[in-house]
């Protein structure tokens, strides 16, 4: 596992957190709230491609399928 994946998750933590604070603050927490689940997504697509990744691994190593 590269350690670049999860800088490249920290990176969209910091950034999501960063939008809906300033959101929250301008009283617009409908869009933060959209901005916070789009970024679960983000984050979601990268570890769910991981975990394929891991399988297909798996599958190869121990000749499944």
């Amino acid at each position: 596992m590269n350690i670049e994946i999860i800088f490249k998750i920290a990176a969209v933590g910091i950034i999501v957190t960063i939008i809906c604070q300033i959101l929250k603050k301008s009283d617009r927490e409908d869009i933060a709230t959209i901005v916070s689940l789009a970024g679960l997504i983000i984050v979601l697509t990268v570890v769910l491609d991981m975990v394929a990744d891991l399988f297909d691994s798996i599958r190869s190593i121990f000749d499944l399928f």
